[in-house]
């Protein structure tokens, strides 16, 4: 499945890959490739917006830092469609990998893979990310292949909504949650992050690569 990505970014963060002061700010028009399916024609509006907060360095930690990220999606193409046997359809809708989806190791990591898919989304986090000045591994020589240069501590909190329409008050009602720790470190470059997250569906544990924002 084939889709077209328009977006506009602003970011002045000090290090993308891993910031401490800042924002960013992305909005993205999606819709899928006009050499695609003919039968299939969907659209996808999205709004993130990040802010990052330094509480500077401590006596354990490099740096201390809240990270803050509000996110939103629509989807104007979705619809629902009466067939003559009565039942419903879904049609023109965006695909769970691109839509107003929640669940997985990226939003509402709580829940599991696309728990939370509709017409609408909108979601918010925060996330405080400790990170450490102690590495044990600095000084093993026969892992300096790893290039670790340090370990980071997180605990975070989520919340977010699915809505068959964009309507502040349905997408505030009955906001889901879940909150969780976090062990993440810069390897080579790269943030590698181990997440365990719970909601009141259970507990999942995520292993990535970069920060979920």
């Amino acid at each position: 499945m084939s889709a077209v990505e328009f977006g506009l970014l602003y970011d002045n963060t000090d290090f993308g890959t891993n910031p401490s002061f800042g924002s960013r700010q992305y909005v993205s028009y999606t819709t899928s490739s006009p050499w695609g399916d003919k039968d299939y024609d969907w659209n996808l509006w999205q709004f993130s917006a990040s802010k990052f907060f330094s509480f500077g360095e401590s006596e354990y930690a490099h740096q201390r830092v809240l990270a803050l990220n509000f996110w939103t999606a629509y989807s104007p193409s979705w619809d629902l469609l009466k067939t003559p046997n009565g039942s419903t359809i879904i049609t023109d809708a965006a695909p769970y990998n691109e839509g107003a989806t929640l669940g997985g190791f990226k939003r509402m990591k709580g829940y599991d893979f696309y728990r939370f898919h509709d017409k609408a989304a909108i979601y918010a986090t925060a996330e405080y990310r400790h990170t450490l000045k102690y590495n044990p591994i600095e000084d093993v020589q026969w892992l300096k292949f790893l290039k670790l240069d340090w370990f980071q501590l997180v605990a975070f909190a989520e919340a977010g909504r699915v809505a068959p329409e964009y309507d502040f008050g349905t997408l505030t009602d009955d906001i889901k949650f879940d909150y969780g720790v976090g062990l993440r470190a810069m390897m080579a470059g790269l943030v590698v992050r181990t997440d365990l997250a719970i909601s009141d569906e259970g507990t999942n544990m995520w292993v990535m690569v970069d920060h979920p924002f």
